[in-house]
Order: C-alpha cells, then structure tokens, then sequence
C-alpha cells in the first residue's frame, strides 16, 4: 500500500512537537519538514520496507527434500505433518511436479525446494527443477547438521531429515541454486577421473617394486602390472590432454594469466578455474581462500584454552594438496612468496605452516590476475 507523503506527514504531526523547519522537501509546493519529523517519516518508511521484504519471503512454501540413490523424501515446513516419498528417477520427478503444481502460486504461495548436496544424488533433481522454473536451494550438509543440533533434533531418520531442511529453509530463506555450466562439469568430472587414474598408477607403481624386491617374481605376474601402467599413462595423458583443450575454450585469457604466476603451471590453473567457476563466485580472495579451506583457525577461548592455531580444511581436499605443492615452487621461484617464506622461517615458524602461508598468498596472486584481467608482475 502506497500512503501520501502529506498523509504521513500529518499522522507525524500527532506524536512530533513541532520546531524549527530544517528541511524543504519540494520547493513547487513549499512542503516543510521538521527535523523529528523528517526522523519520524524515515523510520516510517524503513519498517514498511523491512515488513513487505518480510511478507515476501513468508509468502513461500519451504518444502525439504532428503534425497539418496534410490528416493528423496520430502517434507513441508507448513504444514509439518505433509510428507511425501519418490523414486529418485524420471518419473518421481513428474510426480513431484504435478505434487508441487497443486500447491502452487494457482492453489497458495510458491514452493520453494531445499535439499542437500549429497554427493552426486542431488544434481539431476535439481536441473529438473531449476528447468521447470521452481525456487531451489543446495545448502552444505553441515549446515543441516549444526542446525538440527541447534534445535536438540535428536531423531534421524529420512523423514525427519527431510522435515529438518524445510524449517532450516523457513527459518535462514538461502539462496537459489543455479546449473554449473556444461564445460565446468566436464572439467570436474574429468579432474575427478584424472585423480582416480594418478592413484592407481601410484598403486601400481608401488607393487611392481613390491614384487621386484622378492627373490622370486613370477613373469606373467610383472608383465601384467607392466601393461597395465603402461594403459593407465595413456589414459593420464589422455584425460590433460582433453582438459586442456576444453579449458582453453572456456577460460581462454584468463588460463593464460593465471599461468602467468611463479607457481601455478597449467593442471593447477585448469583445476583452479574449473572448481570457482573463473573465481566469478567469490568477491574476494579472502572468501577464496575459506572455499579451499586453508584460512587459520584460532581456538582460544578465556585464560586457559590457548589451542593451536591450524588451517580448517572446511574446503577442497583435492585443490589444498595441488596448492600445497605450487606452494613448494613458489617459496623458490616466486619472489613475494618466497620472501614470507623466509621472513616466517626466520621467526621459528614450521616448515608447512610456512608453506601454508604461501599457498594462502598464492590464491590471493591468482584472484588477483584474473579478476583484473592483468599478467602476474613481480
């Protein structure tokens, strides 16, 4: 509802004294405002603002969803006792919309889905329902987690769970997922299956010397291991060949600058570029470097707890151990890194604190680069 300005101008004359004028609204109509008066108006006008941003995000229905291999449970924060089960397949997804259809904007307020990032399970559910134009939220799974143990939900199971992730989207009102874009999922899922392929080479590697240290190696057995590594190196050299070519297509410049960067060579850029989606998600290094999960923890509390401060690790295990690495060369070939280095070693700091040190740096030099489209100057 719109209300006058003369309108609210005369209901303020009725708790304001009235003084001085020390405002002039408009000068066409020689409104005067009072400065109480011109105080009153704004804390007028800010709470109807506050109370209609509020109406809107009541006027929703936060509907939960559990999701698993198999189903995805689903439950309304109003009201809590509505509570559904589907087949985690194409048609539970129809029958979710025709459910979600019925309590729609045409039957009530909107729905508004949250569910969990579990694991791979979430991802098609969720373009599903992004494509059919339906509010939906993936929030961390720890997030859920702290928030039942906030309200002492001492249950679980996939109903409650389901119920659980409603009030939390009732309560916190996160915002809407988006799809990642196609050529970041397949950088993602070929990073994934070049860290698989590295392992079993590691594996195989270790057991082909395993076998030669024995007195007795049996040649059937050491001619297998042997082509097998010798298929899972082409693979390797298969899968970075087939990320370079799609990094280059999608990231184009800024790959080129982020290599630019004493430390950084081409898979840690590609892996960099792929997991922050260009580092456009993030407005700042800080926040960077909190998503990797090497940001200090400090564990104090009082005069006697005195803990150890630590990196978190609340991020990607993957990307921290590449960082870690680029991290070894930059403490030689990077001159800022390698000067807080150096400067950290020389007041007794331990060698992988230091590192860390410069991994943290390092993400900020990348963030950097990028986001100004400038090569890395010394």
């Amino acid at each position: 509802m719109v209300v006058p300005l003369s309108l609210m101008l005369l209901y303020a004359e009725q708790f304001v004294r009235p003084v001085e004028p020390v405002f002039r609204i408009d000068s066409d109509t020689s409104l005067i405002v009072s400065y109480p008066q011109l105080l009153f108006l704004l804390t007028f006008l800010s709470d109807k603002a506050m109370n209609s941003a509020n109406q809107n995000q009541t006027e929703r229905r936060y509907v939960g969803i559990d999701i698993s291999k198999d189903t995805f449970d689903l439950a309304f924060a109003v009201p809590a006792s509505q509570q559904h089960k589907f087949p985690n397949t194409a048609a539970g997804f129809d029958q979710l919309l025709d459910l979600l259809t019925q309590t729609g904007p045409e039957h009530g307020w909107p729905c508004h889905i949250v569910m969990e990032a579990s694991g791979p399970y979430y991802q098609q559910l969720a373009a599903f329902l992004h494509a059919n134009q339906i509010a939906v939220s993936v929030v961390n799974p720890l997030i859920i987690r702290r928030f039942a143990q906030m309200r002492m939900i001492r249950a679980k199971t996939d109903k409650k769970d389901a119920q659980t992730i409603a009030r939390y989207g009732e309560a916190e009102h996160p915002a809407p997922w988006a799809p990642v874009p196609h050529r970041e999922q397949e950088l993602r899922q070929l990073r994934s299956s070049l860290e698989l392929l590295e392992a079993q080479r590691i594996a195989l590697s270790n057991h082909s010397h395993a076998q030669q240290q024995g007195n007795c190696l049996n040649v059937c057995a050491g001619q297998v291991i042997a082509d097998t590594l010798a298929v899972v190196e082409q693979q390797i050299q298969r899968v970075q060949q087939q990320m370079a070519r799609i990094a280059q297509a999608a990231y184009g410049q800024s790959l080129t600058v982020l290599e630019s960067v004493p430390g950084i060579g081409r898979k840690t850029a590609i892996v960099l570029l792929s997991a922050t989606g260009c580092f456009s998600r993030f407005s700042s290094a800080r926040q960077l470097c909190s998503y990797f999960g090497i940001c200090p923890r400090v564990y104090e509390s009082g005069t006697s707890v005195r803990g150890k401060s630590r990196i978190t690790k609340m991020g990607m295990g993957g990307v921290r151990k590449l960082l870690y690495m680029c991290a070894i060369s930059a403490a030689r070939y990077n001159e800022s890194c390698r000067e807080l280095y150096e400067r950290l070693k020389a007041k007794g700091k331990a060698t992988r604190a230091a590192l860390m040190a410069v991994a943290n740096k390092l993400v900020r030099q990348a963030f950097a680069v990028v986001t100004t489209n400038t090569p890395y100057k010394p």
